[in-house]
């Protein structure tokens, strides 16, 4: 049986509005804006995700005495795609701050028959085994690039637990990555039904790299 979907849109918390604004055709004119509403949506979804870890009492000595906390007993693994990914896991940084990080560059090559193609082309990434794994990427269209990128990223360790956070995801992307990595968990500010031809969100956001870095001349 695959692992739940976390679908932040089914619940009323601040997520919603940070979702409407990189949506916001308006908004999206401000690419500091944008960038910052991935951002927070990281730092949401990584609040969300530290509740699933787990933690152990410590003592910590105060100016006036000492205190039981619970810690986590360890840090994740914190993973992204670039471009696009950068923001999110910014976010993520933010609220494991005491993280490692991983980073891959992986994208989509377009023909003009309209189809496509993913090229990997450069990983870093440290120790993954036995470790709580989070990758980020504003979009999950196909679900291609995310499945290839948590292959390449295995080649690293077995990771116990692999989150995936994306602001938008698609049906058929939730579908793919389930079939191929049913133990993945999907954290998504919401999910949409359609792609185009061209395998982009409907109504999605637009092409969230380009929204947040400017435009590109590669296709």
């Amino acid at each position: 049986m695959p692992a739940p979907i976390h679908n932040l849109s089914l619940e009323n918390s601040i997520a919603n509005q940070y979702v409407a604004e990189l949506r916001s055709v308006d908004i999206q004119q401000d690419p500091m804006r944008f960038r910052q509403n991935l951002q927070r949506l990281g730092e949401v979804m990584a609040y969300e995700i530290s509740k699933t870890m787990a933690y152990q009492a410590k003592t910590v000595e105060t100016p006036l005495g000492e205190a039981e906390v619970a810690l986590p007993i360890e840090q994740p693994v914190l993973a992204t795609i670039l471009r696009a990914g950068l923001p999110m896991h910014q976010g993520l940084l933010h609220i494991f701050d005491r993280a490692d990080n991983a980073f891959v560059s992986a994208y989509r090559r377009h023909h003009k028959d309209g189809s496509f193609e993913i090229n990997l082309e450069y990983v870093s990434c440290p120790e993954l085994e036995d470790r709580t794994l989070i990758i980020a990427d504003p979009m999950l269209a196909t679900g291609a690039s995310m499945a290839m990128t948590i292959e390449a990223l295995s080649v690293y360790g077995q990771a116990r637990d692999i989150h995936v956070v994306v602001a938008i995801a698609a049906a058929d992307g939730i579908e793919h990555i389930q079939r191929m990595h049913p133990r993945v968990h999907i954290w998504t500010g919401a999910i949409d039904d359609e792609l185009t031809a061209k395998s982009y969100i409907v109504p999605g956001l637009g092409d969230a790299g380009d929204l947040a870095y400017g435009s590109k001349i590669q296709d």
